[in-house]
């Protein structure tokens, strides 16, 4: 019978057999040998396992609850190029978190450098794995609220090759893309929902 409490299984159900890495760039992709233990009781055989990694981000949707307006920044994404649809997507602020910065330093870095505000007052909504089947990331999501009507018009690095246009937007908008399709990636979508289900304003 099942029990509805999650198996208590760490990383000490697992063996690590080889590690070597298959390719170092901007990202680094690992090839792991390993073996987990099983649910039924047992190991796994030894099995191959290529590991995206990437680092960790941090991202916040920024919420201006006097005009009840979000804003979004549109930009073009290497992840999209091959999709169907357009490879610029609309998203809420985000960046890696580098070595000795947090979370909350890096969104309120990231709503500067990307969308030209300040953020005030930060809420945490998650951390979460975006892909865990491959990729080692773990996202921190925030909603941080911000004076809307301070968004330029566009935001980003040039030396770092960011070219984004920022959109200033109703919360009502907001929710009808989301529900049209037109806001297509995790942690937009998760702030999003998360501002719906809270009521918050």
């Amino acid at each position: 019978m099942n029990s509805n409490k999650p198996a208590q299984f760490g990383h000490q159900e697992v063996k690590l057999v080889a590690e070597d890495t298959g390719y170092q760039g901007f990202f680094k992709l690992l090839r792991l040998q390993l073996q987990h233990k099983l649910f039924g009781g047992g190991w796994s055989k030894v099995m191959t396992r290529e590991l995206f990694e990437r680092g960790h981000a941090a991202a916040v949707l920024p919420y201006d609850p006097v005009r009840d307006e979000v804003i979004l920044i549109e930009q073009f994404r290497v992840g999209a190029v091959y999709h169907d649809a357009s490879p610029w997507l609309l998203e809420v602020v985000a960046g890696i978190i580098e070595e000795g910065e947090t979370a909350e330093e890096v969104v309120r870095r990231e709503a500067q450098e990307e969308a030209g505000l300040t953020l005030t007052k930060l809420t945490k909504i998650s951390s979460y794995f975006p892909s865990p089947g491959g990729c080692s990331e773990r996202i921190s999501l925030f909603v941080g609220e911000v004076d809307a009507s301070q968004a330029p018009e566009y935001g980003g690095l040039a030396d770092e090759n960011e070219d984004i246009r920022i959109h200033r937007v109703s919360r009502e908008q907001a929710m009808q893309w989301m529900n049209d399709g037109k806001l297509d990636n995790a942690s937009t979508i998760i702030a999003l929902q998360w501002l719906a289900l809270t009521g918050a304003s």
